[in-house]
């Protein structure tokens, strides 16, 4: 089955790696992507147990069109022994945590190289998602990014980001805004797909409105951390039938100007120029994509 691209990825689900009960519960949610955590969300003393459980999970969720995820441990921590338990089951993605440096991402590059060679997967096919959750690799990012060609989006963090820059963690994330919008510039500017950071308290009221704020922001793809946000958040970024419509009225108003010799149109008070035409088309295109 395809792969998803990153851009129509708009939640990435994270759970933990030795709860079966939970990964029942991934699988349901509608997630685009879903992310088994073997790093803070399984204990130490349960990784084992949770490497194996991993193949199985990885096959489902790939069955179902659904891009499969595995966060790993450092390499220099366990990291090494979770490629090898998972990299057989071929996850689409091992995303990396707190990546701060491109020496990070060309070493789980090469390290990725020889496992897809042992296991018979073509290589290059498994992406890195660097997981920035430092002060560092927030401001890092494009350097990152362009460590391995295996790289096609980035992960905001938000409570280890939080605790790095001494911030007190509130629910309107008012201490992650300059990260957030300096993240989306440095990733867009990389050419790579910024992924918003996790809502992590369990009201799903506030995880909307942080995904539509994000979304103002440029983000299209969101992470989470309980399955039960999923297909609100996945609501909060499509376009809506109202906007769709907006879009249209936009493109159909532009394009009467210009036929009329007219550099522009007044649509709703908004004068409606290039690129806010060019806008209402990408809205459109991935209304398309999506529903596709």
């Amino acid at each position: 089955m395809t792969r998803r691209p990153p851009h129509l990825r708009r939640t990435w689900l994270f759970g933990p790696g030795a709860d079966p009960a939970v990964h029942r519960a991934m699988g349901a949610s509608g997630a685009d992507a879903l992310i088994v955590d073997l790093e803070d969300f399984t204990p130490p003393a349960r990784r084992r147990e949770a490497r194996a459980l991993v193949p199985a999970l990885v096959a489902a969720w790939r069955h179902a069109g659904i891009v499969a995820a595995v966060r790993i441990n450092a390499l220099e921590a366990d990291g090494h022994d979770d490629l090898a338990a998972v990299m057989p089951a071929a996850p689409d993605v091992i995303a990396y945590p707190k990546a701060t440096t491109a020496t990070q991402m060309r070493a789980l590059d090469a390290a990725l190289a020889a496992a897809e060679a042992q296991h018979g997967i073509t290589v290059g096919a498994t992406e890195i998602l660097p997981v920035c959750e430092t002060a560092l690799g927030v401001v890092a990012v494009r350097e990152i990014a362009a460590a391995s060609a295996r790289i096609r989006c980035a992960l905001l963090g938000a409570e280890d980001l939080a605790a790095d820059l001494g911030a007190e963690r509130g629910q309107d994330a008012v201490e992650l805004d300059h990260c957030r919008r300096r993240f989306v510039v440095e990733c867009r500017a990389a050419g790579i797909e910024p992924i918003d950071a996790p809502y992590t308290f369990d009201d799903v009221a506030g995880a909307v409105r942080e995904a539509r704020y994000a979304r103002r922001l440029g983000y299209r793809s969101k992470s989470l951390v309980r399955p039960d946000h999923a297909a609100p958040l996945r609501a909060a970024l499509t376009p809506s039938a109202d906007e769709i419509d907006r879009a249209r009225r936009l493109v159909a108003a532009f394009e009467a100007a210009r036929a009329r010799g007219e550099e522009r149109a007044l649509v709703d008070g908004l004068w409606v120029e290039v690129p806010t035409v060019l806008n209402a088309k990408r809205l459109l295109e991935r209304a398309a994509e999506l529903a596709e």
